[in-house]
């Protein structure tokens, strides 16, 4: 993207110096026409460029929501992981408990 203002700056600079100068030469004429001509050109690449750079960034910020999304997600699912471990942690040890006092009664 430098290079594009770079290069529109150095052209409008050339066409001041050149509008300066006596236009009723022919091939000054042509000159400062297809530098007219370059410039428009670089303005339309420049215009299409910006609006690429717009759509990626666009693209980005929806990718960056999405993985936020899914690391919500993922980080939910840790959770209630860790939970129902907890509860079988839990289970297992009343069922030793129970276990313990079948046996006492059963002696």
């Amino acid at each position: 993207m430098k290079t594009l203002y770079e290069k529109e700056k150095k052209l409008n600079e050339a066409l001041e110096k050149l509008n300066l100068l006596n236009p009723q030469n022919s091939n000054l004429k042509e000159t400062i026409s297809n530098l007219d001509n370059e410039k428009n050109q670089l303005e339309i690449e420049k215009k299409d460029l910006e609006t690429k750079y717009e759509e990626l960034q666009e693209k980005y910020r929806q990718l960056k929501l999405k993985l936020e999304e899914l690391n919500q997600q993922r980080e939910t699912e840790n959770k209630k992981e860790l939970e129902f471990s907890e509860k079988i942690d839990e289970l297992n040890q009343e069922t030793d408990t129970l276990l313990e006092e079948i046996d006492k009664w059963q002696m």
